[in-house]
């Protein structure tokens, strides 16, 4: 039966992606959801009391992969720093590679995030999971800073940056995908941006 279940809001929350980045979010229904995956309303309500309550679920869902990728990409590079020294610049480039930017998810977010700002409950749960995120990324950054020899200054400011560059940087890739430079002026803004709200923590040469 929990099998069965969790079977079912994967089929939903995968359906409801479709249709929130075809339709928006604004102009999709429950009805247009559960025919896409096949189901009736009563399997959507047993799972989610409304469309709002499904998306934090799928965005739950994104951000636990997210951090998941975040953690894998910095236990590579910290791996890698036992053969050759620790490069900031490199083990950004690693986690940007376990985040790359979707345009589907991309559209759907935005469009949810509107949605949000006009409702001050639902705004208010946006924000304490994005500051949820933000400090469980943090320790992740510290390590990888540490080990490249360097401290964080102000880690709520950092936290704070770090989606700012996420999410500004985001909408250039998707306007210009196939320019390479894009990608590489975001790699550059991110190391800025750890470079700027850290120092060194150790004699040594800044990596």
């Amino acid at each position: 039966m929990a099998r069965s279940r969790a079977q079912t809001r994967e089929r939903l929350l995968a359906a409801a992606l479709d249709v929130f980045a075809e339709e928006g979010f604004g102009r999709s229904t429950v009805e247009q959801i559960c025919e896409r995956a096949g189901f009736t309303r009563g399997a959507f309500y047993s799972n989610f009391a409304s469309l709002d309550e499904l998306f934090l679920a799928m965005w739950e869902q994104r951000s636990r992969a997210m951090l998941a990728g975040i953690r894998e990409a910095v236990g590579a590079a910290e791996a890698a720093a036992n053969v050759e020294p620790f490069d900031l610049r490199r083990a950004a480039t690693r986690i940007l590679a376990a985040i790359p930017v979707e345009d589907r998810w991309y559209r759907v977010t935005a469009e949810f995030t509107a949605h949000a700002l006009r409702n001050p409950e639902l705004r208010s749960v946006m924000a304490a999971r994005e500051a949820a995120i933000q400090a469980t990324i943090l320790p992740i950054v510290a390590s990888a800073l540490a080990r490249a020899g360097r401290r964080m200054t102000d880690p709520q400011a950092l936290g704070r940056a770090l989606v700012a560059v996420h999410d500004g940087t985001a909408v250039q890739v998707l306007m210009e995908p196939d320019d390479p430079r894009i990608l590489e002026a975001r790699t550059d803004l991110y190391v800025h941006v750890l470079r700027s709200y850290s120092e060194n923590s150790s004699p040594s040469e800044e990596k």
